[in-house]
């Protein structure tokens, strides 16, 4: 039998060459699970006798199962008449076998019914324990038999995401793709773009999980929790705007933005950067913002050589940031006193940043601690130079008249 003609998005095309272990991580309406439903019915098609099982950690009815999306995909491709949909599983061509199975239903005796079979498919793979992950590894044990897995990252330390992104994920049979709404070339045909735009502008705070597979943090840690909206709004002519930038080093990007302030809140409208972008390139970069030459700037002053550069070279009024002990909490706390701080939809990494920058949290404990991470900073970083002056020193001392310093010493 022929293989079918099925259009696939470019991030999974790694996947389509034969490895012991493939993986697909990442958020919602990324059509993970329509690759591997489509592979399955495609490989039982072109291979009689094919035998694939489609497992959850927890399968409490056929219902919960991925197959009635393996059944539209027949329906799709016209194979009805090739492929005997039953109440439990799918017969398929040449006494071919699709069945759908729950891991918490496996003993170490009943999993050994999997010996023979071609094909794994974990969904939901986040959820797999690790008892159950090392049960099924060596169980899928037949020449040329693979392990799937997709799933939406929920912590690093899940066995699925261990094993997959983890030390010694480097293997040369395993295969591992990240691939998001923004890798999906059909993501616009039917409803989810309006619901990922409306979470993205009410639910900042979880967006990053369901959209864009980030693991799942503690809220409470979030620093900017409920502070920060996503939405389109249209910069003021006569606005007075901030420009600030923060230098990148190694992998580390070069961040600029812009922003300005109406009515007690902070908008946020251009942003530009990259990862190690040269000196000579910098110019170039600033200048992606509008405004770069006629308005004042204020950098990281760890590289006055680069101030100076684009300064005298090129005629920036750019100047260093003030800086003191304590000068990034004082930052935080002057934008979190804004009424809310609002963030253009095109300024993505900044946006990004918001919804990751955090405080520390215990790992054993899960206590959050009073230090905010040395992470997803560097826009928020290029912001608080932006607002120098704005954000006062909270910790400067104040000046005393030589009255008032003698009448101190007096006491």
């Amino acid at each position: 039998m022929t293989a079918l003609d099925i259009p696939t998005a470019r991030v999974f095309e790694p996947l389509l060459a034969p490895s012991r272990y493939k993986g697909a991580y990442g958020g919602r309406g990324s059509g993970k699970s329509h690759f591997f439903g489509e592979n399955i019915v495609e490989e039982h098609l072109s291979t009689p006798g094919h035998r694939t099982v489609c497992i959850r950690e927890v399968q409490k009815s056929i219902e919960r199962s991925s197959k009635q999306l393996i059944v539209d995909k027949i329906n799709k491709f016209g194979l009805n008449r090739l492929f005997d949909v039953q109440d439990q599983l799918i017969k398929t061509p040449g006494d071919g076998l699709i069945i759908f199975q729950g891991m918490q239903n496996h003993t170490a005796d009943s999993i050994k019914s999997l010996e023979g079979f071609d094909r794994a498919w974990i969904e939901e793979a986040q959820s797999i324990s690790a008892y159950s992950w090392r049960m099924l590894r060596p169980t899928m044990r037949k020449a040329g038999s693979e392990i799937w897995a997709s799933w939406n990252p929920a912590r690093p330390e899940d066995p699925i995401d261990d094993f997959f992104r983890g030390p010694g994920s480097d293997r040369a049979d395993l295969i591992a793709v990240r691939a998001n709404w923004s890798d999906n070339p059909w993501f616009n045909d039917g409803t989810l773009p309006t619901e990922r735009v409306e979470d993205l502008r009410a639910r900042p705070d979880e967006y990053g999980h369901i959209w864009e597979g980030d693991y799942v943090t503690i809220s409470d840690a979030i620093i900017f929790r409920n502070r920060v909206t996503v939405e389109d709004f249209r910069s003021p002519e006569d606005a007075r705007f901030y420009y600030g930038v923060d230098w990148g080093f190694a992998k580390d990007p070069t961040a600029a933005v812009r922003c300005f302030i109406q009515d007690e809140c902070l908008f946020i409208d251009y942003e530009a950067g990259g990862v190690g972008v040269e000196l000579d390139d910098t110019p170039a970069l600033l200048e992606e913002i509008p405004g770069a030459y006629r308005w004042p700037w204020k950098a990281d002053g760890a590289r006055p050589e680069t101030i100076s550069f684009l300064a005298n070279r090129f005629g920036f009024k750019i100047s260093a940031a003030e800086k003191w002990p304590g000068s990034v909490e004082d930052g935080v706390a002057r934008l979190k006193a804004f009424k809310k701080i609002v963030v253009h939809p095109r300024c993505k990494r900044i946006a990004e940043e918001f919804r990751k920058y955090s405080y520390k949290v215990d790992k054993k404990t899960e206590d959050i601690l009073p230090v905010i991470a040395d992470a997803w900073n560097h826009y928020i970083d290029a912001l608080r130079y932006a607002l120098d002056g704005v954000i006062q020193n909270r910790r400067r001392m104040p000046k005393f008249t030589q009255q008032t310093v003698q009448r101190i010493a007096r006491q």
